[in-house]
């Protein structure tokens, strides 16, 4: 399996509305402190959206709505993960990425057989307080080795002059939120991160987003 190298995560479907069309091809859809009801809508717009323009859904945490509502992958983290029916993920065709950030954490991901790791945060991020240090380049060559043949997602604290060092290291995909999102021009951003991030993985043909 192989992952788009641009990796845009959003709170909303109004984001997916507004980016996606620019060529994202993979997007992730991060919903905090929102009832069910909500949700429900927020993701089958996003589906919308994404099917229309041949773009990937990655749902975040909602494990029983990604199947429920027939998402194309589920991201998990730790806690989530202990909590998720992988049983159940895997027998309705979802794939599956799990957040990791040290040793205990990689171990339990690839005990879990996911279709992705992903590894953060690299830099100091404005998303979050983390209690991870940056884990810095030398940390992705390191994961990459480990969970290879999977896929590595590299996140936090990046931004499209980063990407060189974060491909070079080893990473396949880079996640990005606030660089896009805070950003005074989003859809410029959005085309910077999607040309950059394609000619350095060398990717420029791959469609969809996953093979």
């Amino acid at each position: 399996m192989k992952l788009d190298p641009f990796y845009l995560i959003v709170d909303s479907a109004a984001w997916i509305r507004r980016l996606v069309p620019l060529g994202v091809r993979l997007v992730q859809l991060r919903m905090k402190d929102m009832d069910e009801m909500s949700m429900r809508r927020e993701i089958a717009e996003a589906k919308t959206v994404c099917e229309r323009h041949g773009c990937q859904l990655i749902l975040n945490d909602y494990w029983q709505l990604a199947i429920e509502l027939d998402c194309d992958f589920v991201h998990l983290g730790q806690e989530d993960l202990a909590a998720a029916d992988l049983r159940n993920i895997r027998a309705a065709g979802i794939r599956l990425g799990i957040s990791t950030h040290d040793e205990a954490e990689l171990e339990t991901a690839l005990s879990a057989v996911p279709d992705y790791i992903a590894l953060g945060p690299i830099y100091e991020t404005r998303l979050k307080k983390m209690r991870w240090a940056p884990q810095g380049l030398e940390r992705i060559s390191d994961w990459k080795k480990q969970a290879a043949p999977l896929p590595l997602v590299a996140i936090g604290g990046l931004d499209p002059q980063r990407l060189p060092g974060v491909f070079a290291a080893g990473a396949d995909s880079a996640a990005v939120v606030t660089d896009i999102t805070l950003n005074d021009d989003p859809e410029g951003r959005t085309r910077e991160w999607i040309e950059r991030t394609r000619r350095l993985i060398g990717s420029t043909s791959v469609s969809p987003a996953i093979q």
